[in-house]
């Protein structure tokens, strides 16, 4: 099973986010990014299913938040995608 991470560059980006998705009704949990995958100091992610991965962050633009990458995590792989 693959979940989505949005990553985010503060904690009130991220909130407003989880607000944005949440009142969508899209589930997602808020958390500290790892140190190895985030480049410039502190970071934020939201975990969600991956087939809400798409509205979710046509949602995230829609409502101006703005957030850093996408990525798609499954227990043994991570890897960057791209959303249009």
């Amino acid at each position: 099973m693959w979940n989505c991470l949005i990553t985010f560059r503060s904690i009130t980006f991220v909130q407003r986010g989880q607000r944005v998705l949440e009142d969508a009704g899209i589930r997602c949990t808020l958390q500290r990014t790892p140190r190895w995958m985030e480049q410039q100091g502190c970071g934020y992610y939201l975990k969600l299913r991956n087939e809400d991965c798409r509205r979710g962050t046509e949602l995230l633009r829609a409502n101006q938040v703005p957030f850093r990458k996408v990525y798609r995590q499954r227990e043994d792989a991570l890897e960057e995608v791209t959303m249009l």
